[in-house]
């Protein structure tokens, strides 16, 4: 597969998210700074939309390639974990609720490896139904919680984002274990 091939529609969404990251995580430098907030959360809701549709034209126009293959969760885990990041960092997300952020961040990195190890076994792991409701509140919560910094007048848009946070920090549990049983069962 040339160039031309792998610079379908699919990876270039793909593509599009990695390179949105620096900006968007300079939106989210500046604390208080509710216009760069308001600009942060339409870059992020185009990339959650981009994450979506990659995927979707992918399977539809039968241009999956490994290269989307490779790419597509390296940019979802790179994009979670830098919104989570900055988000603590400014303390927008702070107290107990950094407790979720954590348990998200790293089911991100093990399951990574797992998957990694898996692979080298040639053992495929699907993504249950579950990791995709878990995916949605980490997307609706990590949105809302970026809306909330830049209109801070709403309550409730921050509300949204801790509840769904906690609830996607217990489907990552939820989902996490089951990774890891599957693994488990390929390791001596």
């Amino acid at each position: 597969m040339g160039i031309p091939e792998m610079l379908n529609l699919p990876n270039i969404l793909t593509l599009s998210r990695i390179f949105a990251l620096p900006f968007l995580v300079a939106l989210l430098w500046w604390q208080k700074w509710e216009l760069g907030y308001l600009l942060a959360f339409g870059l992020y809701s185009l990339m959650a939309i981009t994450d979506y549709f990659d995927g979707y034209l992918a399977r539809a126009q039968g241009t999956v390639s490994k290269l989307g293959i490779f790419l597509d969760p390296i940019a979802d885990k790179i994009m979670v974990a830098s919104v989570i990041l900055m988000l603590c960092a400014k303390q927008y997300i702070e107290g107990p609720h950094v407790v979720a952020a954590l348990i998200i961040l790293l089911r991100e990195i093990a399951v990574s490896g797992l998957r990694e190890f898996l692979a080298g076994l040639q053992v495929s792991v699907p993504v249950s139904q579950l990791a995709k409701w878990k995916t949605t509140f980490q997307l609706i919560s990590l949105g809302s919680l970026i809306l909330a910094a830049g209109l801070p007048q709403y309550g409730l848009i921050e509300s949204v984002g801790i509840w769904t946070l906690w609830a996607a920090a217990i489907l990552t549990l939820i989902t996490g274990w089951d990774y890891l049983r599957v693994g488990l069962k390929h390791m001596d």
